[in-house]
């Protein structure tokens, strides 16, 4: 008995269907249910599915990156990406370090710059001996696809320089921004949208800015932001002589080129004993620092980009926490609500929960480890 065709339609309406139910499965099950037909590789493949399934994609997942140092004669030194979620992380620190799952192997003149739409900027720097000169070329890789994009134009800097990596969505294209101070004190951005041929060069920059902090740009909203320390001698500088007035945030806008500085929150009277720290979690932009020695303070723009919506999230003791000192977190985890810091021994990390007013306190073993992590969504963006 022969079957009538299908009504397009019909044919369409289940397409649409399929779509809808796929785009709320995980990221790592869709590359494998890819195999299961034309037609489904067809519908996950497709540009416009790709971004539905990022958009509604759950953001409770890290990237870690780690380096295990040699510490005999013999052995290897280490470097790659491991993807953990958040609960594994604060559960089981040294093991989500230590999974082999998910684990992705980077050269050791890798540096991880900044991690955006499940996609990760790499740095692979090589310097010239005897002087302060890099060469340094950035790829894009989807841990979790398996992407590997072609290498930028290579870039020649010196050492005082800063990278960052975001999505410009105007345009639909993934950004890497270097800022670069010379010598003389000029500071300069190049710009290199990935899949061009050649960076751009911004010259607007405001002279003598020195990296605070994190010398990685944080992405939050089309923009890369730093936190800059201005030296009016344009020299170098000691923490112990900083201003309040000297320390700013430029925040670059992707879209257009430009920049613009972010005033600090109003309620920070005196400079802090320890340099601050800016972070980013969700939709939100962070500001870290000590307060007298003796408290540690977070700071939320809850608006990004307006600077009357900074709040002050927490100010909690270092007795509470345990600590003597604050080595400000490298991270923030659930939305703001759980920061990590250093304790008191080398390698024990303190997990402080705002919600409950918890503190935890983790020895991640094996002191020749070093790891940074990202904010990180699985997805399926591979851009052309």
């Amino acid at each position: 008995m022969h079957m009538a065709a299908q009504h397009p339609t019909a044919a369409l309406l289940l397409c649409e269907v399929v779509m809808e139910i796929l785009s709320w499965v995980p990221a790592k099950p869709l590359t494998r249910l890819k195999l299961v037909c034309k037609s489904w590789n067809s519908i996950i493949s497709h540009p416009h599915f790709v971004k539905l399934h990022l958009h509604r994609s759950p953001k409770n997942s890290i990237l870690l990156f780690t380096r295990t140092k040699r510490l005999t004669l013999g052995e290897e030194e280490k470097q790659g990406l491991v993807l953990s979620s958040v609960e594994s992380f604060i559960r089981n620190p040294s093991s989500s370090l230590d999974a082999q799952e998910n684990r992705h192997s980077l050269h050791l003149e890798d540096w991880v710059s900044g991690s955006c739409n499940g996609l990760v900027c790499v740095a692979h720097i090589l310097c010239h001996h005897n002087n302060d000169i890099c060469d340094i070329w950035f790829r894009l890789l989807n841990p979790l696809t398996g992407f590997v994009s072609e290498n930028s134009p290579c870039l020649r800097v010196n050492v005082h320089n800063s990278f960052g990596f975001g999505y410009d969505e105007s345009s639909d294209s993934y950004k890497v921004v270097t800022v670069i101070r010379d010598s003389s004190g000029t500071v300069t951005a190049q710009v290199y949208s990935f899949g061009g041929s050649s960076w751009k060069t911004i010259n607007s920059l405001p002279a003598f800015l020195f990296f605070a902090g994190d010398i990685n740009g944080h992405f939050i909203g089309g923009t890369l932001n730093w936190l800059f320390l201005r030296n009016p001698h344009g020299a170098h500088y000691d923490w112990s002589d900083v201003t309040l007035d000297m320390l700013m945030i430029v925040s670059f806008d992707l879209k257009s080129d430009t920049h613009k500085q972010i005033l600090l929150p109003t309620g920070i009277d005196e400079i802090p004993r320890e340099v601050p720290t800016l972070e980013v979690w969700g939709n939100s932009l962070y500001l870290l620092h000590d307060y007298n020695n003796t408290h540690f303070i977070a700071w939320q723009m809850k608006e990004f980009g307006d600077e009357n919506s900074w709040t002050q999230l927490l100010k909690i003791s270092f007795q509470h926490l345990g600590v003597e000192r604050l080595f400000l977190p490298k991270f923030i985890f659930e939305n703001g609500n759980i920061f990590m810091l250093r304790g008191r021994l080398p390698f024990e990390k303190v997990f402080y929960d705002r919600r409950d007013n918890s503190v935890t306190r983790v020895n991640i073993l094996g002191h020749n480890r070093y790891f940074d992590a990202f904010d990180y969504v699985e997805s399926l963006v591979q851009p052309c």
